[in-house]
């Protein structure tokens, strides 16, 4: 230690791009983590208020019956609530928006406060006035039907007054993300509008105050009793410790991301580290070789030096540790706008230990190697000048050490993941890449060694430059090729997605969607509808809402699935029944029942979804609907061609199997040439005639949609430029280790005639080749993953972007050439006589 700490009198000089390749890895792994666990606590300690109460019970199509709504009045104080999408106009019919329309009793809310502008009483916000029902809502629906506090609106046959701004909805986050803005009113008003009618697609919500002081153990009894004496309720049942599951959920999977692309930029850092630990060894040739001259070991040198490699990499992790701590300070403000979740500011040593761990550990994997080769290099060779260039491996004992270190990581990272499988896919593409880019860097020196001799003589050093010994090429093309593979396959990701939404999708996609028909009207519907889009083709099922119960007689909430097949059991889900076989599906296995089937309930279920929860021919799904337990058995399975949007369930079932239960139609109309304005008239009239039909302009929805795609990527590709100035971190620190050798290149080559023109352009050349050959690989490797991801995971077309490819090489070409002569450029300058000293 008092050699190593002698040793380090002479500063951090050359070291600086080590410290900030760990400072930069580790302070996006804290930093990321401990932002999630602030929005995660802020969720936690604020669960009543999130939720509107300490248990919320939730039941689809259906009020609670007499004795549901006594058991409830039993566990405490109870507001009542109703929610449904529905149509607002404006009173002379010329306009109409989507609302999410929110009906609340006199209880509302439990816990928090609802916030309007003005401020007024219960009575004067929602009470009865000259035949109109009071209500609020927030901005965006002033603004999209030109209104102001005091017009009216209608919803179904009932007049509607806008008396208030909505600005606080308190437990607004418990209901979900919704498409449309917020139409907040009472319960009589809701009633009186007509719309709630037998098979509706309505929530109703139950929101229970528990006596003071009632520990997560009382909220689980009260669950647990709930389901035992209930058993065929159907109802959603959350307690405040669960008060977001969706955002908590997206929340946890964005910091997996995030933490996974913080990792990508600690290990492209390690390659800064072996890097810097090379050039510093280098540098210390003379003292090494003195060390070894006066008798010391082998292992004194290298725990000598060791010592100092972690010294110093314990600065830069201090430094990210620094950037972890103040990162959920200054995430607050800004994820104000974004999440509807304060984020409790604090430390969180939980995300700076692990943080810390995975700096060490790419510390010691990527630095043991050069200081192990450094170990057994005799001093005849240092004093020589010679030695570190030797090829082949250190010591076993170094590369086992370096190994450990790297499982070690590994093993880690998939550990710490919600994920596992995500996790170890990562692991497994970060090992394949870093050994493919190693076979790059050598497939690239191999073609330049065998390369024909050309005449020009800047583009035969620029050659000569790439395979000789010590060259930059396996550092560059290690380095950069790994943040330009992330950034082209994330490009090629969004770009696809966003042509799908903003082009293929919206190609085949119906024009519009009409819920809530109800079965006294559908004939009249269509008729109307044909009459008003005489092109338009029109489609109509009947809908129900039903929750898997049970899989082969087994709870579905103990049932195991793998993230990307969860979604079917999570919640209600759209069902419907029918004779033949749906237009846009293709039975894959099985056989589809005969017409006027009176046996047993049958279901034909998507087929990859079946596949992804593990569901075969002949088993039996247990599905809730209406309050009534029904099992059918799996009769067939189907293709499913989802990124159509047009009518499509997961679960289609014989029509025996609800016989006269209540239930609402969904119809939707394509007409592929349809004007704007002809979907605007077509809009109008269908909510004067029909105005308890919802209607929804799909390409409203995927406006949405894009939008949303568009504040994802954006995140995302703001995330992965942090792996990106990693890249550009080692490139630098690589262009910097090998000035040595540039010195004294030139210095020779200007001895024997070479001009700084000829010199400048060799080294150009070089850069360039190196670049080109890195963006060729980072575009198919990065092309390869997208199309994995786009067509493998999301069932969707995929095609390579030339703008993609475009900016790709501009950007590799940029970094090498530009870093390259910033370092070159002071190397020309080199006085010969000094360097020639010293060969």
């Amino acid at each position: 230690m008092r050699f190593a700490l002698r040793e380090m009198r002479a500063g951090l000089s050359g070291f600086l791009i080590f410290v900030a390749c760990i400072a930069l890895g580790v302070g996006a792994i804290a930093g990321v983590n401990s932002v999630a666990r602030a929005i995660a606590d802020g969720v936690a300690n604020q669960g009543q208020t999130l939720l509107g109460a300490d248990m919320r019970f939730e039941l689809n199509q259906r009020e609670a019956n007499e004795q549901e709504r006594a058991f409830l009045n039993g566990l405490g104080t109870l507001a009542v609530s109703a929610g449904m999408r529905s149509m607002a106009r404006l009173a002379d019919g010329s306009d109409q928006a989507l609302v999410e329309a929110k009906a609340v009793d006199p209880a509302y809310p439990l816990y928090g406060t609802l916030e309007t502008e003005p401020a007024l009483s219960r009575d004067d916000l929602f009470g009865l006035r000259d035949g109109a029902y009071g209500a609020a809502a927030p901005q965006i629906l002033f603004d999209r039907l030109a209104l102001k506090v005091g017009d009216s609106i209608e919803l179904g046959s009932q007049r509607i007054q806008l008396r208030a701004l909505l600005t606080n909805e308190p437990d607004a986050i418990s209901d979900g993300f919704g498409f449309a803005p917020r139409l907040l009113m009472s319960m009589e008003a809701l009633k009186a509008s007509g719309l709630i009618q037998p098979g509706s697609l309505v929530e109703h919500v139950y929101k229970v105050r528990l006596p003071g002081g009632s520990s997560e153990a009382q909220l689980q009894a009260v669950k647990d009793r709930a389901q035992a004496e209930f058993p065929q309720a159907g109802w959603s049942i959350r307690s405040r410790t669960n008060a977001a599951p969706a955002l908590s959920a997206n929340i946890e999977r964005f910091s997996q991301f995030l933490t996974l692309v913080g990792l990508t930029a600690l290990v492209v850092g390690g390659v800064g580290v072996a890097n810097a630990v090379r050039a510093y060894l280098d540098s210390k040739r003379g003292v090494i070789a003195t060390f070894k001259s006066l008798g010391a070991s082998g292992g004194f040198v290298f725990s000598v030096y060791l010592i100092q490699i972690m010294l110093i990499a314990s600065i830069g992790i201090a430094i990210g540790l620094v950037l972890g701590v103040l990162m959920p300070f200054a995430a607050k403000a800004a994820l104000a706008s974004l999440i509807p979740v304060p984020a409790e500011s604090g430390v969180y040593p939980g995300a700076l230990a692990v943080a810390v761990i995975f700096g060490v550990l790419v510390t010691l994997a990527f630095a043991v190697l050069p200081l192990g080769r450094a170990r057994d290099v005799p001093a005849t060779a240092l004093f020589r000048e010679l030695g570190f260039e030797a090829k082949g491996l250190p010591r076993i004992a170094y590369v086992a050490t370096a190994i450990g270190a790297g499982v070690l990581l590994a093993t880690l990272a998939v550990l710490f993941s919600s994920d596992k499988r995500i996790a170890i896919i990562f692991v497994a593409a970060a090992v394949a890449s870093f050994l493919v880019l190693r076979g790059v860097g050598g497939l690239v020196q191999a073609l330049a060694r065998r390369a024909p001799s050309v005449r020009s003589t800047p583009l035969r050093l620029a050659i000569g430059n790439i395979h000789r010994p010590g060259a930059l090429t396996p550092s560059v093309v290690l380095s950069l090729g790994l943040g330009l593979t992330l950034v082209v396959t994330l490009a090629l990701i969004d770009g696809n997605l966003r042509r799908q939404i903003s082009g293929t999708i919206a190609e085949r996609a119906p024009n519009f969607f009409f819920v809530d028909v109800q079965p006294a009207e559908i004939d009249d519907f269509v008729k109307f509808v044909q009459a008003e889009s005489p092109r338009g083709a029109i489609q109509r099922v009947p809908m129900l809402r039903g929750r898997v119960v049970a899989l082969n007689g087994v709870d579905a909430q103990t049932v195991k699935v793998p993230p990307e097949g969860a979604w079917v059991l999570r919640g209600d889900r759209g069902i419907t029944y029918s004779e033949a076989i749906p237009e846009n599906a293709v039975i894959s296995e099985g056989e589809w029942w005969p017409k006027d089937y009176a046996g047993e309930p049958l279901v034909s279920f998507s087929a990859d979804e079946a596949q992804q929860i593990g569901l075969k021919l002949g088993d039996t799904v247990t599905v809730n609907v209406l309050g009534r337990n029904i099992t059918a058995k799996i009769a067939n399975m189907r293709r499913v061609q989802w990124e159509s949007l047009g009518i499509n369930f997961v679960m289609v079932f014989s029509p025996n199997t609800f016989a006269g239960a209540p239930h609402s139609w969904l119809a939707t109309l394509r007409e592929q040439n349809a004007a704007p304005a002809d979907e605007a008239k077509l809009l109008n009239a269908v909510t004067k005639q029909f105005p308890a039909v919802t209607s929804v302009r799909v390409k409203d929805a995927l406006d949405v949609v894009n939008q949303l795609v568009g504040q994802l990527g954006t995140a995302i590709r703001t995330a992965a430029a942090v792996a990106l100035v990693a890249s550009v971190l080692v490139l630098s620190g690589a262009l910097a280790a090998g000035n040595r050798a540039r010195v004294h290149d030139a210095v020779v080559l200007k001895t024997l005639g070479a001009t700084r023109r000829t010199l400048m352009a060799a080294f150009s050349l070089e850069y360039l080749l190196i670049g080109l050959a890195t963006a060729i690989f980072a575009l198919i490797a990065g092309g390869v993953a997208a199309w994995y991801v786009v067509a493998r995971v999301m069932k969707l077309p995929s095609v390579f972007l030339p703008e993609v490819a475009v900016a790709t090489i501009v950007l590799a070409l940029v970094l090498t050439v530009g870093f390259g002569l910033l370092g070159t450029w002071r190397i020309l300058g080199q006085k010969a006589a000094p360097v020639l000293r010293e060969l």
